[in-house]
């Protein structure tokens, strides 16, 4: 409601959009420089063994080495090339980079909602579920660089929103390289971007906020002009430039950058507890090989729920996207904390289109899923620092969350109200299309 002479588009002034990046700004800096007094003081460390890891890799770089001489580093090269200033500046450089990209998901939430006329207070309270969580504002000042992979993304959709394929190409080849599961996004790009709803070269119609779909439009789907112009040129650049940034790093580290940064993350089976259901299993049959029908049944209901998700939702891109990824890391072999900011970055761009209220399904819905998670951790407690034999109990709490992550998921999708990203152009002779500047 608004007050005085306020509008009852506008936020109030103590949350205002440009007062809640800077604070989240002051927050984030005040983060780091405690990190560090943490380290130097307490036992329990506040930076993440990933920034070590991260850290130990540029530093190598920086002096002619491989930066796959560290174990455990399984990244692309331009992660410790960006964080090689680590060993010339300071230590903390890349929390700042993190932290900094960080900042940018909360700037490209807001684009992308105001370019969908999402009013001002609504797009205020969707950034600060992302500025304001306690997750995502740790996540970057531990030093994991997660919100770097977050920030292509969005600006991605916002390349694709702004009729910019070649752009959007170009920063999803190189995503995929720097990580390797924004791979699933590629079905649900290539058939939105239909001849009917997106051309390259001018400004596609975007479906706004206040635009009301009927259910049963999301269950058409057509699958015509599958080789049309844009589709091949987004398949052209994107996949020219992941392969070229391969070629590169494969010229400079070989084998190493091969075997480490994209084939590992294909058969990687981690025998250590984690949240998925896989773990138990691997664990009790990591001395052995795992066949190649064991490695395709773990991938198939993935796969299943990935194309089921993709052939339903793909016009809505960003909601499909969503769900996309909360499925892929529900149904991994190995789930750890750090995946679930893959999500965390989208989840703000469909709040706008849901119907659940905070009270009470969305607050059942929470407590659900961090009640599953808190479970999980309970017993992966006596597990780690109590030494007492829990796996099984621990694999059954697995299972639970994985329950709690379909339950949430299938909510989501049932209050979700469906809306196209594009909308169909007016004309098809192009007199009625707004051409880029």
């Amino acid at each position: 409601m608004s007050r005085g002479s306020e509008k009852p588009d506008e936020s109030p002034k103590w949350m205002s959009f440009r007062t809640l990046l800077v604070s989240s700004m002051l927050l984030r800096v005040f983060l780091i420089i405690y990190g560090e007094w943490q380290d130097a003081h307490m036992e329990v460390r506040y930076t993440d063994i990933d920034y070590t890891v991260f850290s130990d890799a540029a530093s190598l770089m920086a002096s002619g080495e491989s930066p796959y001489k560290r174990t455990t580093y399984r990244y692309s090269p331009l992660l410790a090339l960006l964080l090689v200033p680590n060993s010339i500046f300071h230590r903390s450089w890349g929390k700042f980079i993190f932290s900094a990209s960080d900042l940018l998901v909360g700037l490209f939430i807001r684009e992308i909602l105001k370019l969908r006329k999402v009013s001002e207070k609504v797009c205020t309270v969707s950034v600060m579920v992302w500025l304001l969580n306690p997750f995502t504002f740790t996540i970057g000042t531990r030093g994991n660089c997660e919100p770097i992979v977050c920030a292509m993304l969005l600006w991605i959709i916002i390349s694709l929103m702004k009729g910019n394929l070649s752009q959007a190409a170009f920063w999803y080849g190189l995503v995929v390289h720097f990580r390797v599961y924004p791979i699933i996004y590629a079905l649900p790009i290539i058939l939105v971007l239909d001849s009917k709803l997106f051309r390259s070269g001018h400004k596609p119609p975007l479906e706004d906020w206040n635009t009301h779909t009927s259910s049963t439009e999301k269950k058409t789907f057509h699958l015509k002009s599958l080789f049309s112009r844009e589709r091949i040129m987004f398949g052209l650049i994107s996949g020219g430039v992941f392969l070229a940034c391969n070629a590169v790093s494969f010229y400079f580290y070989g084998h190493e950058f091969l075997h480490e940064a994209l084939l590992y993350h294909l058969t990687r089976t981690d025998p250590r507890h984690n949240f998925s259901i896989y773990f138990y299993h691997i664990y009790l049959h990591y001395e052995r090989q795992f066949s190649a029908v064991e490695k395709l049944i773990s991938f198939l209901p993935q796969f299943t729920v990935q194309l089921a998700l993709v052939f339903s939702f793909s016009k809505d891109l960003v909601f499909c996207m969503f769900l996309q990824t909360v499925a892929f890391v529900a149904f991994n072999k190995v789930i750890t904390a750090q995946y679930f900011v893959w999500f965390y970055c989208l989840l703000p761009l469909i709040l706008p289109w849901s119907r659940m209220k905070l009270k009470w399904e969305g607050l059942l819905c929470i407590i659900l899923w961090i009640g599953a998670q808190t479970h999980w951790l309970l017993w992966g407690y006596m597990l780690e620092f109590k030494g007492v034999n829990v796996f099984l109990q621990l694999w059954m709490a697995s299972l639970v969350f994985l329950a709690a992550n379909t339950f949430v998921l299938v909510k989501i999708i049932q209050r979700h109200r469906f809306s196209p990203l594009f909308g169909q152009y007016v004309s098809s002779d192009g007199k009625n299309v707004k051409k880029l500047d």
